[in-house]
């Protein structure tokens, strides 16, 4: 599982790290930079995907000329963290991304180059694995060289040059000398998923052979009926589906219409059947993230835009005890951003743990990122007011710029102490 990922220079982040557990928790007010910590998923998951680092934020065309991967958000030049008042003159920016995988922890570090030359774009400047302490590969330099190390320990030597537009790690896919920790963390990467649930789109009837839910919803009811055929799983979905709803669920049904797609229907105790038309969209959002934690091709790692949307507050515990539940009893990890101060009020300790918030100072361009647990009295105020309370009165926001404010007080004082 993935235990962190720190961001130098990227967006808005000057140098900050994200604490990941099982479930993890990210708050903060619109524009604060949860978007962009998203964005550092998508391009790790790149990575994991083959991709080259042109592909990777500008962009991906597949086969008969569709997209096949979104680009990053904003600008090439955006992608680097800007200054107070524009571009910062920072070339680079790094992402550091520690791991325990089996047993063992690795850390993978990537830093890329802003290339001002007749391609313009990003470049590896420096690429790094370790596994308990150890380095296996590292590429760094002005010639695109690999010190590499081999599965009997023994140093394998320098590998060819490779492509500097490409990161190392996909590029050592192919070589005989690769350890199976660079597997391990390239697999890792390459199984996350992001989930947006669109309504319109899970209402949508979906082709027989579709198995993975899209994005945004896509294909809900197939892979909905692939999870049904599963007697086990089958019993997993209804528990929790009867939870949320205060229908006397029977089951759920998904017959074909004469072009052969495949329509949802929820089945009441009065044998009455009711189509995802008629569903309410809280109703087929809690289904969609069913469907994806109990989906049969499992990701390691799933990202959800504000999981709670649409769902009602008195039924954000049964989400929230969902999740919890099932990553713990499946090892992969679940990411939320969410402006759900019900939802904070429902989170395990654990989870509590794994919650942090971003937040954006007022006189300048950079957010921070915060463990909330790390604040001042806050396990006390979180038993007698609740962590949703705290959030909505903005305590923890001010917390935070209260913090800020001592501590560039404490700077400045530094300061003039060295100049007498």
């Amino acid at each position: 599982m993935i235990t962190s990922v720190r961001l130098i220079n990227f967006k808005n982040f000057a140098d900050e790290t994200l604490k990941l557990g099982p479930f993890t928790v990210i708050v903060g007010a619109n524009a604060s930079g949860k978007s962009n910590i998203r964005d550092a998923f998508r391009f790790l998951h790149g990575i994991g995907r083959g991709y080259s680092l042109a592909e990777i934020i500008g962009g991906k065309i597949g086969v008969g000329g569709q997209l096949e991967w979104e680009p990053l958000r904003g600008a090439m030049n955006e992608i680097i963290r800007m200054s107070d008042h524009g571009p910062s003159g920072i070339e680079t920016f790094h992402i550091i991304v520690d791991t325990d995988i089996t047993g063992q922890s690795a850390s993978y570090w990537i830093e890329l180059l802003l290339n001002h030359g007749t391609n313009d774009g990003f470049l590896v400047a420096y690429e790094n694995l370790t596994a308990d302490g150890t380095s296996i590969l590292e590429t760094q330099g002005p010639e695109p060289k690999t010190d590499i190390l081999a599965d009997d320990g023994v140093e394998a030597g320098i590998y060819p040059p490779l492509h500097r537009f490409h990161p190392t790690l996909t590029e050592m896919q192919r070589s005989s000398y690769v350890r199976r920790e660079v597997h391990e963390i390239y697999g890792l990467l390459g199984r996350m998923r992001f989930y947006d649930f669109d309504v319109a789109q899970l209402r949508i009837p979906t082709p027989p052979g579709a198995l993975e839910i899209g994005d945004k919803g896509q294909n809900l009811a197939t892979v909905l009926e692939s999870i049904y055929s599963d007697r086990e799983k089958r019993t997993i979905l209804l528990s929790w589906f009867e939870e949320l709803t205060p229908m006397d669920v029977r089951g759920l049904e998904f017959p074909r219409d004469p072009s052969g797609r495949i329509h949802l229907h929820i089945v009441d105790g009065n044998d009455r059947r009711f189509s995802a038309d008629s569903a309410s969209g809280g109703t087929l959002k809690f289904l969609a993230v069913l469907a994806s934690l109990l989906a049969n091709d499992q990701p390691r790692l799933c990202f959800f835009e504000e999981i709670d949307a649409g769902i009602h507050p008195s039924r954000l515990w049964l989400l929230v005890d969902l999740i919890e539940s099932q990553t713990k009893l499946n090892g992969f990890q679940v990411v939320t951003t969410t402006h759900s101060p019900a939802m904070l009020d429902w989170i395990s300790d654990q989870t509590f743990e794994n919650t942090s918030i971003v937040y954006r100072d007022e006189d300048s361009n950079d957010s921070t990122i915060r463990e909330v647990v790390g604040l001042p009295i806050i396990q006390k105020l979180r038993k007698s007011q609740g962590l949703g309370r705290l959030l909505l009165t903005g305590w923890i926001e001010n917390t935070l710029s209260a913090l800020a404010d001592k501590d560039e007080q404490s700077r400045g004082s530094d300061e003039r102490s060295d100049h007498p």
